[in-house]
């Protein structure tokens, strides 16, 4: 099973090697992990993407709810959820096969960041799978791929947060109107469709 923890912890030194040591204390891969400044000043927001039975889901969250500088700890799997993820990819590239690589570029819609010489850099963001279909079809072509890095995933819950949530969050509920609950109930029966 495929769990993603979205982590709000303090932005201060040593914090990344407390939390990846308990997963390696676990025996869990990290499959993907991002961190990135949040919201909230002083805070930083870690999103960790892992595979491990539910049991050892609930484990890790316990774990890491203990750790120091960890703030709040968020187990949205199965959850609706928008999950994206931004790559760079840097294809060999002379005038005369530029082309061919910009149509395939518009097609998966994604776009060029740089061209120099003898290389262009291809930036896109979007699901895993667009990310490895592009990176695919570039190398079954005669496209040389030279270099390829990747943000891991980033992931936020669909739709309005309820004020038990935010207040969970520690930011100011509102009250939820009805329009506002409506949409909460459509995305967790799943309702909404995620876009390309």
């Amino acid at each position: 099973m495929i769990h993603t923890f979205v982590s709000y912890v303090e932005d201060k030194p040593g914090v990344l090697t407390r939390v990846a040591s308990l997963f390696r204390r676990l025996n869990i891969n990290i499959i993907s992990l991002t961190v990135g400044r949040s919201e909230r000043p002083g805070l930083s927001r870690m999103t960790i993407v892992c595979e491990a039975s539910a049991e050892a889901g609930d484990r890790i969250r316990a774990s890491m709810f203990k750790l120091e500088n960890v703030l709040d700890v968020d187990d949205i799997a199965g959850a609706p959820a928008v999950t994206r993820e931004l790559a760079l990819i840097k294809v060999a590239a002379t005038k005369d096969t530029r082309s061919p690589i910009f149509e395939l570029v518009e097609v998966f819609r994604a776009r060029i960041v740089d061209l120099a010489p003898e290389s262009l850099m291809i930036e896109m963001t979007g699901v895993e799978s667009k990310i490895e279909g592009l990176i695919q079809v570039l190398a079954d072509g005669d496209n040389q791929i030279l270099e390829v890095c990747r943000s891991g995933k980033m992931t936020m819950r669909r739709g309005h947060h309820t004020s038990r949530v935010l207040k969970a969050l520690g930011a100011a509920a509102e009250p939820e109107t009805d329009d506002a609950a409506s949409h909460t109930l459509q995305a967790v029966e799943g309702a909404v469709v995620e876009p390309e």
